[in-house]
């Protein structure tokens, strides 16, 4: 999974962190990064008009909405089992745009986005990575160079990779079958 949005690292709960918190300290100028909220009421209101309830809780919107695909925190079917449950290890591999403290920053179309559509920096930084490289690269290679890209270009973010050290060197999906070769 690859989660380009604010405090998105350590979503997923027990993997080991790869690449995490640097303590690089970096003097760059940086572009400027405008936030983007949705006002709740908004929110609600579209998940209203799907729904056809009225309700203030986004939960039960969800559950009529997805019924058993909404997130067990929303089911209003009992969980008690579910958490009983425990983890297992390696239930996969998380590249998420920033630490767990930070914030990840968008870039818009006045900056050179394409279609004038505006998308995340690490989401860009992954696909120019992959296609300025030949070969296969692991996920511990793409999100190392994601970082140095990201750093280059003035970004303070700190892409992390969260998963098994097994995981962590195996090749990143869509990429051409063909030997594993690392430059780092």
């Amino acid at each position: 999974m690859i989660s380009d949005s604010c405090h998105s690292g350590g979503l997923i709960d027990k993997e080991k962190e790869q690449i995490g918190p640097s303590t690089t300290n970096m003097d760059r100028a940086v572009l400027p990064q405008h936030p983007r909220i949705i006002p709740f009421s908004s929110i609600l209101d579209h998940l209203s008009s799907l729904s056809g309830i009225d309700s203030p809780h986004v939960g039960d919107h969800l559950s009529t909405l997805f019924g058993a695909e909404a997130s067990a925190k929303y089911s209003q079917v009992s969980t008690y089992n579910l958490l009983l449950e425990p983890l297992k290890p390696d239930n996969g591999i998380l590249l998420s745009g920033c630490q767990a403290n930070e914030t990840s920053a968008d870039m818009s179309p006045e900056y050179g986005g394409a279609d004038n559509k505006a998308y995340g920096a690490f989401s860009n930084s992954i696909q120019m990575v992959l296609k300025g490289h030949e070969g296969v690269l692991s996920s511990r290679e793409l999100v190392t160079r994601a970082r140095a890209l990201l750093r280059s270009q003035g970004f303070l973010q700190h892409p992390c990779l969260y998963c098994s050290d097994e995981n962590a060197g195996a090749p990143f999906l869509w990429q051409p079958v063909g030997p594993l070769r690392s430059s780092l």
